[in-house]
């Protein structure tokens, strides 16, 4: 199967426009068709589809591919209802553009974001081939049929190739919506089944492909260095002897913004203060960078201490400090003091970096009125409205191209490099490759925050989960609010399940930077949640899994009108399933155990069961078994891939990751000190995708948050000891 580039032989623009069905989304969300005349007034081919006059179908992805699976998976819901021949099929990032929407890659909302859309894409297409066929051949048209790129009139047994329809298709009127009828699931030919990612090829071989391998005509490369302390401003530095070692271009100071930065996604063009390097080559611009001499100004930058933040939560934790009271069901102080047991718990987990495969790195023209970008950006779509303003041009003078990205994770979500990048190019009068270190990239990242949780359970007579406190202290920058991902929101479980809910919060001090890290709030509230239920069970002297079926009980679908919401119907399915995979209740060699959890995130129900070894203070993760209700599957193998992924990533972050910040100044540099999990270390993934028939959620995502409640859970089940803080190392365990 072949889904490289394929070109016509050297057509001008006009032929190629008349063999071209292109479909796009009004600015209303309807599908309409992008005509010859359409297409040519815009100066583009910003289309969903393009049948080319060599039979092969181009599908464009509109959302950016950071590692989860849309540059094919998109194009291949497109594909189903076109019914078309995916071996004929070429996938291509769409290019930025108004007519396709949100275009960026978060909250695992690709896929669910795009379902209904990309289904009408492709289905209005093969509607459209199919009334051409039918007035070409004085038929009607529900005497035809698709097949594999085809329209088929069985009573003559004609048949012709989509590319021989596309003339007539494109003069013909769009049907209005509600006459076009899409598949059924059981009619699905592609959907489902394994489809080999449209970039295996390119990446197998290393074909310049990513964010960092973009070129233009007559680029430098640059260089920007920033505080170490987080939101310190550069007063000077030694500009002229920079600017006379090898190599180097020029040396300028960037006037930035003081203070620590914010993660703001949609309205932020802000940058740091800094020193920009300009070279002839990355290696010059990074040698540079030694001799570099800056007087920096600390005023104004983070005073921020790890060992100091987290003591003053654990302190506000014990002392039962209320700040803000967040959920509050039933009769909670009535359920403790009518409780058979009780129990009191705090967990906490520390700052972690995105640690993505590709630092930051974009290409930049803005040396003229006209600025062009190629970026491997997870919010492309936010750029030019942001750079617009940050160059005082045009937002229809720029031009952002999305390339696939090695890694995002969330770090990808703030477009802060590409304002870099801007800046530098507008100042030297040419297209400018920014390029992010390792290290860079971790002391500049939005971290996900720091988090504890205190958590107290009031279990009754009867073995029921009747009371449920939890109090966390968050960082907040201004003490009125926790930064991004530190506080908690609302979840169906517990708040909309049991009885008697009370969540409250207290805010900690912190000036450090946080964003969205791969499932947020999800990652960190599962494992304290899923950890402690898993205590309250054995306190309760209950079977781990009974105890977790019995207190998500049986409501059914929690919020009718929310499909994201908690289904308690499909909870019970993959904790059965997950546990049954694992042989719950199996006898088991002494120093080994099973562990189970269970959680609701980006609509994705998962639920895990770890089988571990531990040996003093050394644990081995022998195996996970994932069961997973992600609705509709759409390439079975890219699904696996995105689950599998998300349990070695937890299970590396669990082991040993840490930020530590002093003085405001992040400690750890690359991955000597923020170790990575290496394969030996890696535990077999068995992965069972439950079908329930509900429309498909994204899977990059919702396996992340289990995890860590698994293993620490087996951990105790093979040993008796509690682990209530991440990462392990840090209460002396380590992952062999």
């Amino acid at each position: 199967m072949s889904h490289g580039n394929k070109t016509l032989n050297n057509p001008d623009r006009r032929d190629f426009l008349k063999v071209s069905l292109g479909l796009a989304l009004t600015s209303t969300g309807g599908v309409s068709l992008m005509s010859l005349a359409a297409a040519e007034a815009s100066g583009t081919l910003n289309a969903y589809v393009q049948i080319n006059v060599d039979g092969s179908i181009t599908i464009y992805a509109p959302n950016p591919e950071v590692g989860q699976g849309v540059n094919t998976s998109l194009p291949m819901i497109v594909a189903e209802e076109l019914d078309a021949n995916w071996d004929e099929v070429v996938c291509e990032a769409a290019p930025i553009a108004q007519h396709y929407g949100m275009q960026f890659a978060g909250g695992s909302l690709s896929t669910p974001m795009r379902w209904d859309e990309l289904r009408k894409v492709g289905a209005t297409a093969r509607t459209m081939l199919v009334q051409a066929a039918a007035q070409e051949w004085g038929v009607p048209q529900d005497a035809l049929s698709t097949r594999s790129s085809m329209v088929l009139h069985a009573p003559t047994g004609r048949a012709t190739h989509y590319k021989n329809l596309v003339s007539r298709a494109s003069l013909l009127a769009v049907p209005a919506e509600g006459t076009v009828v899409l598949k059924t699931p059981d009619q699905y030919q592609l959907l489902g089944n394994r489809v080999v990612n449209a970039s295996a090829e390119h990446i197998a071989t290393g074909q310049p492909i990513f964010g960092i391998d973009a070129k233009a005509p007559g680029m430098v490369y640059a260089s920007f260095v920033k505080c170490p302390a987080i939101g310190g401003v550069a007063k000077s530095a030694n500009l002229e002897e920079i600017k006379a070692l090898p190599g180097i271009i020029d040396a300028f100071l960037i006037e930035g913004t003081p203070g620590p930065y914010n993660f703001d996604i949609r309205e932020s063009y802000a940058t740091q203060s800094g020193v920009a390097i300009v070279a002839k080559d990355t290696w010059s611009a990074f040698k540079a960078r030694a001799s570099l001499d800056v007087n920096w100004d600390l005023s104004a930058a983070s005073k921020d201490n790890t060992q100091d933040i987290e003591a003053q939560a654990l302190k506000a934790l014990a002392d039962g400090k209320v700040e803000e009271e967040i959920e509050r069901v039933g009769n909670v102080d009535d359920a403790f003091a009518n409780a058979a047991i009780t129990a009191d718990a705090t967990y906490s987990t520390d700052f972690v970096s995105h640690a993505q495969l590709e630092p930051q790195g974009v290409l930049v023209s803005a040396a003229t009125g006209k600025v062009e970008v190629w970026t491997s950006s997870q919010t492309p779509v936010f750029i030019t409205a942001n750079l617009a303003k940050l160059l005082n041009v045009s937002p229809k003078e720029i031009t952002v191209h999305q390339i696939r990205g090695g890694g995002g994770f969330g770090r990808r979500l703030s477009n802060e490099y590409v304002f870099e990048a801007a800046l530098i190019s507008r100042k030297v009068g040419a297209p400018v490759k920014l390029q992010w270190k390792r290290e860079d990239d971790m002391a500049f990242d939005y971290f996900r925050a720091p988090t504890y949780y205190r958590l107290q359970g009031a279990v009754a007579q009867d073995g029921q989960l009747t009371g449920w406190k939890n109090l966390l202290a968050a960082a907040s920058a201004d003490g009125k609010k926790g930064n991004y991902g530190a506080s908690y929101r609302p979840f169906d479980f517990p708040g909309k399940v049991i009885k008697n809910v009370l969540i409250e919060q207290s805010f900690v001090p912190s000036q450090t930077p946080t964003g969205a890290w791969r499932a947020p709030i999800s990652n960190v509230y599962a494992f304290a949640e899923q950890s402690f239920i898993a205590e309250l069970a054995h306190a309760a002297g209950q079977d781990h899994e009974a105890f977790l079926l019995n207190a998500i009980g049986h409501q059914g679908h929690i919020k009718e009108d929310d499909p994201a919401s908690l289904n308690t119907k499909r909870a019970h399915a993959v904790i059965t399933a997950a546990t049954r995979a694992a042989g719950w209740g199996r006898e088991l060699k002494e120093g080994r155990g099973l562990g189970l959890a269970f959680f609701l995130s980006h609509a994705g129900h998962i639920a895990e069961v770890a089988e571990v070894s531990v040996e003093g203070k050394s644990i081995t993760v022998h195996d996970v078994w994932v069961a997973a209700d992600v609705g509709q599957v759409i390439n079975q193998s890219g699904l696996e891939n995105q689950l599998q992924g998300s349990v070695i990533d937890g299970l590396s972050t669990l082991a040993a990751q840490s930020i530590s910040v002093v003085n405001g100044a992040v400690v750890e540099s690359n991955f000597d000190s923020y170790p990575l999990l290496r394969m030996p270390q890696s535990p077999r993934v068995h992965v069972d995708v439950l079908n329930s028939g509900y429309s498909p959620t994204g899977a990059g995502e919702p396996a992340l948050p289990p995890l860590a409640p698994a293993v620490c859970n087996a951990v105790f089940n093979a040993c008796g000891q509690r682990i209530r803080s991440l990462p392990i190392s840090k209460e002396g365990f380590t992952v062999v």
